[in-house]
């Protein structure tokens, strides 16, 4: 067997070498200070508040309390005192809510979060196209005369209304603009549907509602005069799994959740008040009444014997 001696090392050698040791360091480097995805900043210290003012908009889950602005903030409900901190790098959470046992957030720059109070675990980030716009009521008449704090309040209130949540099935999120609806599954931020209204309409954020089984979105057709396939108003109905509905409706109906399956829809005089059904995606059956007439005919399905 054959021996050779070991070779020293000369400059010409150490040179590769060290030149993979300063390429692996400064790759080190970098991923160590590329930016954060999303500008997210969790401060999980007990009492480590992040500065900044702390919002009006509160919501209880757990043992926490959780409030928003400029990002959210949570605190143990018996102490009050601070638990963690939630920010994101150049975005204000505008408003904040439940879905199923996680917390949903929507920031001003059109970014909607889902959040796990229990563990302040980021469990995903969504982008809807168009919402930072509306958010901020771009182009719309007196936009530019409003004050800062009048632009936060308007921003806050759209954000609200933007931001549905229900339960059927799973806990799921809609996020509503005048030009799409999107639904996203919280489980994992899967997209399960997005809708544009149809040509010549909008939806309409602000006076939509959720309950237990569905989202329902009014929408406004200002140019159904010209089509005549359209008619001035109407309410889509989304729901997680299975198919939607729509109903017409006046341009200015107005709905109002009366429990977690039923929506009022007030329609103004000609078609009057109508109680929704969200579980059968239909109207509510009208039963029979002793001081009602002809009540002596039989309930129809759904009805309990009079």
């Amino acid at each position: 067997m054959s021996w050779k001696p070991l070779r020293s090392l000369t400059r010409r050698s150490v040179l590769p070498a060290l030149a993979v040791l300063l390429v692996l360091g400064a790759g080190a480097a970098a991923h160590a200070n590329r930016p954060v995805p999303f500008g997210d900043r969790v401060v999980a210290e007990p009492g480590a508040a992040v500065a900044g003012p702390v919002g009006a908009q509160a919501l209880t889950t757990g043992s926490l309390d959780l409030k928003v602005g400029p990002g959210l903030e949570a605190y143990d409900r018996v102490t009050g005192g601070h638990a963690w901190s939630y920010r994101r790098e150049g975005a204000t959470a505008l408003h904040l809510a439940m879905a199923g046992e996680n917390a949903v957030v929507v920031w001003d720059d059109g970014l909607v979060t889902s959040v796990r109070p229990s563990d302040h675990q980021v469990r995903w980030h969504r982008a809807v196209p168009g919402l930072a716009d509306w958010l901020r009521a771009e182009g719309e008449p007196g936009a530019d005369e409003r004050t800062e704090e009048q632009e936060r309040a308007a921003a806050a209130q759209r954000a609200a209304a933007a931001l549905q949540t229900a339960v059927e099935d799973e806990p799921w999120v809609a996020v509503v603009t005048p030009s799409l609806t999107m639904g996203f599954r919280d489980r994992d931020g899967d997209l399960r549907f997005n809708s544009r209204p149809p040509q010549g309409c909008s939806y309409d954020p602000l006076r939509a509602v959720h309950t237990d089984d569905a989202v329902l979105v009014p929408r406004a057709c200002p140019s159904a005069g010209t089509t005549a396939k359209l008619l001035p108003g109407g309410v889509n109905g989304f729901r997680l799994s299975g198919r939607g509905w729509q109903m017409n409706a006046g341009p200015q109906a107005v709905l109002r959740r009366l429990d977690g399956h039923r929506v009022v829809v007030e329609d103004g005089p000609v078609l009057r008040s109508r109680v929704y059904d969200t579980r059968r995606g239909a109207p509510e059956t009208l039963c029979s009444a002793a001081q009602l007439p002809f009540a002596a005919v039989p309930p129809v399905e759904g009805c309990p014997p009079v």
